[in-house]
């Protein structure tokens, strides 16, 4: 019996058309933490990653939009390299 792996952590992106911006943001918003664009990451449970996936697939057309989730055991898995100015204006206050 193959075991399910309990993921702790997550990067999402994704590129959606215009008329569904607000409404994905929203959605990835209540789950995980903005970090830049259309970029989010933070930490989940697994009831988390459900409801977060069952409301996008509510929310986006398939045929048009992508989102990406990339999962991780937890946050120290992963080395990150910032490449430019971290503390450059995200364009969020343009998404609320």
């Amino acid at each position: 019996m193959k075991r399910e792996r309990n993921y702790n952590y997550a990067f999402l992106f994704y590129d959606v058309g215009e008329k569904r911006v607000q409404k994905v943001f929203k959605v990835c918003k209540k789950y995980l933490t903005h970090y830049q664009k259309s970029v989010f990451r933070g930490d989940m449970t697994p009831s988390k990653f459900i409801s977060l996936r069952s409301e996008l697939n509510k929310v986006i057309d398939k045929d048009e939009d992508f989102v990406c989730i990339i999962k991780l055991m937890n946050d120290n898995v992963f080395g990150e390299e910032v490449l430019g100015n971290a503390g450059k204006e995200t364009g969020e206050e343009l998404m609320i």
